[in-house]
């Protein structure tokens, strides 16, 4: 649910029609969303909270980089190359930050989530919409209207 403090609003934009990665990509929003509402510009509040969720953060981020990936190579997606250079950057990115936020450079909670937020959209928005694209041509449309990627639409 969206609230009027928000960074980021989901809309059916951003949507690629596969459900685990448009859950995925919610998740991410959702994440950033989370981060965002909890700069409160209190160092001490933001570092605890920083120090809390920072490491499942950086693993659902993996998690899902992997899932996008595992697809692209099953479906023989051919800007996969590219693709994990982009995932492999924002993770150095993340860690920068990281050690950034850690070490007490200007860095705060704020910022941060706004880096997410950027990089996030972005990506969606550019880099996932070639996939989206390729995807849709190969995907399988079931009886409720949701697309599948199955070994059917692989071969």
């Amino acid at each position: 649910m969206t609230k009027n403090n928000d960074l980021v609003q989901w809309t059916e934009k951003f949507s690629c029609g596969i459900k685990l990665i448009d859950e995925q990509h919610k998740g991410l929003v959702d994440l950033v969303n989370e981060m965002f509402n909890h700069a409160t510009g209190n160092k001490v509040q933001e570092r605890d909270y920083f120090n809390r969720v920072i490491q499942e953060t950086v693993n659902y981020v993996k998690t899902h980089f992997a899932t996008e990936e595992k697809i692209m190579i099953a479906t023989k997606f051919e800007g996969y190359a590219e693709h994990k250079k982009e995932h492999e950057s924002f993770i150095r990115a993340v860690v920068e930050n990281i050690r950034d936020f850690e070490s007490g450079k200007r860095l705060t909670l704020s910022s941060f989530s706004r880096f997410l937020k950027e990089w996030v959209l972005s990506h969606i928005a550019l880099m996932d919409k070639q996939y989206f694209d390729y995807f849709k041509k190969i995907a399988t449309r079931k009886a409720d209207g949701r697309l599948s990627i199955s070994s059917e639409d692989i071969k």
